[in-house]
């Protein structure tokens, strides 16, 4: 990442507090201005923090970046108030559901460089997975910028097309949900053929921690072939799969994630 950026994050919830802290390891040579009225203290002591943008106006005058990390049903109050005093070169990143670039376009104008981007839980522990597009107005260096401070939380990916992000939402977005899902009903499977309720807990939760590790250690295998690692012939997990595999749960998840995609996109609109 090139150096002296200025950036400006609105909002430090969960999801800005991640991405900052990440920020502050990899990129220290930049500065970076919180705006949230509800932080009590700040990361750094030379972080200077505002409770609203008018405070921090002059900072944002003079700002490179402006980090967008506020609930979409905030979004309309705080753009009014940015669009006063943003730059017109400022990159804008918005982590918003839901809000699609048009809608910065309408606040800031259509010259203005901007970037929607989705991360999701696992950010927080520098284990997410953030997918983003860029209007025409963001160069190659404004892009590299981007995807430097996106990819401090986890893993990052750019899409060409901006009805991708509603899939992407219902994927990887909603995705941690899923999961946290499954190892209830493992769990509860467990208990319902003979396990203790807290060992069968800690089995479910241990064996997708595990599974997940696997995975990552190993990128350039298929999930298909781990999953075959597993499987012997005749044995125990072939018995389940034959279960698992029937066509029910492939179809289950493909309405779970329409269901998700379609109400991003009424999010959207």
């Amino acid at each position: 990442m090139s150096s002296g950026d200025n950036i400006i994050l609105v909002g430090c919830g969960k999801m800005g507090s991640a991405m900052l802290e990440g920020w502050l390891k990899t990129a220290p040579q930049n500065t970076y201005t919180i705006v949230d009225p509800a932080l009590e203290k700040p990361p750094t002591d030379d972080t200077p923090v505002f409770s609203d943008l008018i405070e921090a106006a002059e900072h944002v005058r003079n700002a490179t970046i402006i980090i967008l990390a506020i609930k979409p049903q905030m979004m309309m109050s705080v753009c009014n108030n940015l669009a006063k005093h943003l730059p017109d070169a400022a990159l804008v990143i918005s982590i918003a559901a839901g809000v699609k670039i048009g809608s910065f376009e309408d606040y800031f104008g259509t010259e203005q460089p901007i970037v929607r981007a989705m991360p999701n839980t696992p950010a927080a522990i520098g284990k997410g997975m953030t997918v983003a597009v860029a209007n025409a107005k963001v160069s190659l260096e404004n892009s590299n910028k981007a995807k430097d401070l996106l990819k401090t939380t986890g893993k990052f990916e750019w899409v060409d097309e901006e009805e991708m992000m509603d899939a992407v939402t219902a994927l990887s977005g909603s995705g941690p949900a899923y999961v946290f899902h499954l190892i209830e009903m493992l769990a509860n499977a467990g208990i319902e053929n003979g396990l203790d309720k807290n060992l069968s807990m800690t089995l479910a939760r241990q064996t997708v921690i595990g599974a997940a590790a696997l995975a990552e250690a190993e990128p350039k295998t298929s999930a298909e072939t781990l999953r075959e690692n597993v499987t012997s012939p005749g044995g125990t997990t072939a018995a389940a799969l034959r279960v698992l595999m029937d066509g029910r749960a492939q179809n289950l998840f493909n309405e779970t994630l329409a269901a998700a995609k379609h109400r991003s996109e009424e999010l959207s609109e």
